[in-house]
């Protein structure tokens, strides 16, 4: 049976951004999903019987992009959807960093990235069809998914390094074909995890092809090359994108602003534009096994771990490799476990020792940082998260050249597993507004585009992301002076203010800020 019609709806004296980049007051309609007429207020007739949303005051802004979501197993939660829509979040991008419960049973992204993504009530190992089926009808927000070239991998070469054979990369080519017939926006990578980071360039060529025959993008979180090394990652997705001729696309860039925009000027100029998301703060938040661990011991599963420090031996080899992995990150600098705050520890054992940073955990075990950290790895199976602090914060103002580039989107990575998450999973989107646009550093106009329509446009998501008629009708409703993020890294699960209601698909989502229980939402195939 076809879901009935969504009532038409009158959102009444509100205003849109004008084509010179000033409000307009207007009046939208909004009929059968899409939007019917966008006038200034009293013009048009509304339908029979429609709702009225009195938006005197706020301003409309196409339904907002998180093109770097890690909630596609969380979005069924009324917390998690909550966080979304006072955000105005109304699609996201998921199977990020190249894990995700599909393709397959879903057990290596239940294990693996189990305190980053968190466990998928309802996927039954069906692929990718099966996946974004999962969603339709039944969550208020929408949710397209990226192939997930890790997973991939893993389903073909299990967690072996080296590269891989010509009729591997073929299995796996199958699975990247059929996961984009399926819907899938493009495909991930995540070059620094587990299998990821033993897939070399030309592996990653080859699976590219698939996705520059279908037009998809190629989203990946580069080897390496974040912050000073920028150049060295960004340098690889161009070959990529020139072996292939693959759209690409820089997950959670952060670095040097002037370095970064230089290398994307640099790329452009010779034929390689990139686009790239971003969160806007400086701490980032990850699996601490991917941070301390080398590649040998950070497969899913801690069986490696504790057998190579069973002996005295193998225990200070083991701690020699963490310190020298910490310590050659200049992302954290030389007080690396001062700089590690634990986010999530899914053991009663150590439960005590979230939102605490490394060294204040391992004070309170009596013991050093390295030696904590192994037997908290151990005890947790490897599923603990950590948020990092970095040497060297950025200001807005810093950023704000970054963010006004041509192909940035806004990209949370927001990460909802845990009692002391990194407060951009609540609070990305609606910093941009109060911290970059609210003082003049991003036009309005221009949030329009980098919170919405570039995401749109670049992930192939349909006829959405503007106000005009015919779009699809995901509206968020900005009270432009107040709107806020209220989540900090002490408090990192208040939701945003300043966003009320919101509209998916011409369904009231959110409304007077909360929930209505509407779940119009869909898993967005690739269009």
């Amino acid at each position: 049976m076809r879901p009935a019609a969504p009532p038409g709806i009158l959102l009444r004296g509100g205003s849109v951004i004008g084509a010179d980049g000033d409000p307009v007051r207007t009046d939208v309609v909004v009929d059968g999903g899409r939007i019917a007429a966008v006038a200034p207020p009293g013009t048009v007739d509304a339908p029979t019987s429609a709702q009225v949303v009195d938006c005197a005051g706020r301003l409309l802004m196409p339904g907002f992009v998180d093109a770097h979501s890690h909630a596609g197993s969380l979005v069924f939660e009324a917390d998690v959807q909550l966080a979304l829509l006072r955000q105005g979040v109304t699609t996201i991008v998921t199977g990020q960093d190249g894990v995700s419960p599909a393709p397959g049973d879903g057990g290596y992204a239940a294990e693996y990235f189990a305190a980053i993504d968190g466990p998928h009530p309802s996927y039954r190992g069906d692929g990718i069809a099966g996946l974004l089926a999962t969603y339709d009808g039944t969550v208020p927000v929408n949710v397209a998914t990226l192939v997930p070239a890790g997973t991939v991998r893993q389903l073909v070469c299990g967690d072996a390094p080296g590269p891989a054979s010509g009729v591997q990369r073929g299995a796996m080519r199958a699975l990247v074909r059929q996961g984009l017939v399926d819907g899938a926006v493009g495909l991930a990578t995540g070059l620094d995890y587990v299998p990821g980071l033993h897939a070399d360039t030309d592996e990653l060529v080859d699976l590219c092809h698939e996705v520059a025959a279908v037009d998809a993008l190629y989203v990946s979180h580069m080897r390496g090359g974040y912050e000073s090394n920028v150049r060295a990652g960004l340098d690889e997705m161009a070959s990529i994108v020139r072996g292939s001729g693959v759209r690409a696309h820089v997950s959670h860039l952060h670095a040097p602003v002037d370095l970064a925009r230089r290398t994307l000027a640099d790329l452009a100029a010779t034929g390689t534009p990139l686009t790239f998301d971003a969160y806007p703060y400086s701490r980032g938040c990850t699996i601490l096994s991917m941070l301390v661990l080398p590649p040998e011991l950070a497969a899913p599963g801690t069986d490696g771990l504790a057998r190579a420090v069973r002996s005295a031996e193998g225990c200070s080899t083991v701690q020699e490799a963490i310190l020298e992995r910490v310590l050659g990150r200049a992302d954290l600098g030389t007080d690396w476990s001062d700089a590690m705050t634990l986010s999530h520890v899914p053991t009663d054992r150590y439960r005590q020792h979230q939102g605490s940073t490394v060294t204040d955990a391992a004070t309170a075990e009596g013991t050093d940082p390295v030696s904590f950290v192994i037997d908290l790895l151990i005890a947790a199976r490897l599923q603990v998260t950590a948020i990092m602090r970095v040497p060297h914060p950025r200001s807005a103002t810093e950023l704000a050249p970054l963010y006004r580039m041509p192909g940035h989107m806004a990209g949370s990575d927001g990460i909802f597993v845990g009692s002391h998450p990194h407060p951009r999973a609540y609070g990305t989107f609606a910093t941009y507004l109060a911290d970059h646009v609210r003082p003049g550093l991003l036009s309005w106009s221009e949030a329009v585009e980098h919170l919405s329509t570039t995401a749109v446009r670049h992930f192939r998501l349909g006829e959405r992301g503007v106000l005009r008629p015919g779009a699809v009708a995901d509206i968020v409703v900005v009270d432009q002076d107040r709107v806020a993020a209220a989540s900090t890294y002490e408090a990192p699960m208040r939701p945003a203010v300043g966003i009320d209601d919101v509209l998916v698909a011409g369904r009231v989502v959110l409304r007077d800020g909360s929930l209505t229980g509407a779940t119009p939402g869909t898993g967005l195939r690739r269009v």
